[in-house]
């Protein structure tokens, strides 16, 4: 009985003990924790939980910042009409260096955004030869927009007076990231000699860019004194990234974002769109119409007819293959639909043909593109037909019916009776509501090629492809 009773009461320490190690323990980690590491990890937390709680982002969460002149300003407004929303259903700015005359801003005229006359820089070095000064102006917009103290923004978006924005997907696409969070979102050149000379990580100004609310406030805060650092620097894009760059922040790259450092024909480059939302295309006093015998302006009204219905499916390029006339059809939805008289193997047929031209003269890397491309077929009849966009309709079944007529055959004498006789394609899909999954992991869309085309007509349904499905020739 002695002997149980020692057993007990050294039971009854070790317990003690145990419980003393394992109380000290938890207080040196929660003293730790506090210490260390716990307040962010609380904020990270808290974070999270505001964003899932808070409401869809839609374009009442966007500020637009456009840098403008009073020399640009009367010309290119009419690039802001296409995107711009009337009556005040947008927030933004267009900053020039000195307000134009009435006849070429009325004040009261709500399908242009508001004009702001940017702040004098002139304290400000620049010393880039042969540049402009008003990079630093344009930079500053970043700055001046953010202190004009809008409530419950979300996103700052900024491009120039000739960038055209589509802004509905533009906020599709932001959706998907925590504002709450530091993000600079946007896309570099097309052309690698760009890239290479001023900076793969940088958003191009033109193409447009975004940066989160929580970020701009405080780049707004030592922007000023950052700028002061790059007087050299050629452009307004390149003192945003250097800035942006010594707060730590890398650029997200968004591909619907379009610089076009392009000249000439980009047919090419609209015809094989990347599976993203088209977010903006720039430079398009520098290149054709997009849609023949039209003018540029006409040509982009025609493709926002497109857009107004079923924003989200703008230029997205669908491939199917024609089993009985083992024919290859692209379809760039709103654009263009082009049909192949042999079979193209899908990675071929995702290639952007080069219709254009590189944007600086011929130098050791003329032609050097950040894409694929294939060359123009050098055979008249293995090039595609062409057949460009004609009206799109929306039906009471949710069906949207898209109608491309033919605009150009390469090829008679070789071509097979049934492709010289198609005239018209027609094209039925449902309107594209993508979601935040489908926009973090994107998947092309199947097509279907409903009749023979021995006729005059050809039609053809969009769908979602079959878990299993492979896009080729059977």
């Amino acid at each position: 009985m002695h002997f149980l009773n020692k057993i007990t009461k050294t039971q009854s320490s070790i317990n003690f003990i145990l419980v003393t190690i394992s109380s000290f323990c938890a207080t040196y980690i929660l003293v730790s924790l506090l210490f260390l590491g716990t307040p962010k990890l609380l904020n990270v937390h808290s974070s999270i939980q505001h964003y899932v709680s808070e409401p869809t982002t839609t374009l009442d969460h966007l500020v637009f910042g456009i840098a403008s002149s009073k020399a640009s300003w009367p010309k290119r407004k009419e690039y802001a009409k296409l995107w711009w929303k009337p009556n005040n259903k947008m927030r933004g700015c267009v900053f020039v260096d000195s307000l134009p005359s009435q006849k070429d801003h009325a004040n009261n005229d709500t399908s242009l955004p508001p004009l702001c006359v940017s702040e004098d820089t002139s304290r400000f070095r620049y010393t880039y030869k042969g540049g402009l000064r008003s990079a630093i102006r344009v930079a500053r917009v970043v700055k001046e927009i953010v202190a004009m103290n809008h409530s419950d923004v979300r996103w700052y978006v900024f491009g120039d007076d000739d960038t055209i924005f589509f802004p509905e997907n533009i906020v599709k696409t932001l959706s998907k990231y925590d504002h709450g969070l530091w993000y600079y979102v946007g896309a570099n050149s097309e052309s690698y000699r760009q890239n290479k000379f001023f900076s793969f990580g940088m958003a191009y100004g033109g193409g447009g860019f975004a940066i989160s609310s929580s970020l701009a406030k405080v780049l707004a805060k030592i922007f000023d004194s950052c700028i002061e650092r790059y007087p050299h620097l050629y452009g307004s894009d390149g003192r945003v990234y250097s800035c942006i760059t010594e707060l730590g922040v890398a650029l997200t790259f968004e591909p619907g974002f379009h610089q076009i450092d392009l000249r000439g024909n980009i047919f090419g480059l609209l015809a094989a769109h990347p599976v993203t939302p088209l977010l903006s295309l720039h430079h398009l006093d520098y290149t054709n119409p997009i849609f023949p015998n039209m003018t540029t302006t006409k040509a982009l009204q025609h493709l926002f007819e497109a857009a107004n219905v079923d924003s989200q499916r703008i230029l997205q390029q669908t491939i199917c293959y024609h089993k009985q006339f083992s024919w290859t059809i692209s379809v760039s939805w709103g654009y263009v639909v082009q049909v192949f008289p042999n079979h193209v193997p899908l990675p071929d047929a995702l290639k952007l043909e080069e219709t254009f031209k590189q944007w600086l003269p011929k130098n050791a890397l003329a032609g050097e593109y950040t894409f694929n491309t294939r060359p123009i077929h050098q055979d008249p009849c293995k090039r595609p037909i062409i057949f460009h966009l004609n009206n799109v309709s929306s039906g009471n079944n949710g069906i949207t019916i898209s109608s491309y007529r033919k605009s150009f055959q390469h090829c008679s004498h070789k071509m097979a009776s049934s492709l010289q006789k198609l005239e018209v394609i027609k094209v039925f899909s449902n309107k594209l509501a993508l979601s935040i999954k489908q926009l973090q992991a994107p998947r092309r869309h199947c097509c279907d090629a409903l009749s023979s085309g021995v006729g005059d007509i050809m039609e053809i349904t969009i769908r979602e492809c079959k878990d299993d499905e492979l896009i080729y020739m059977h």
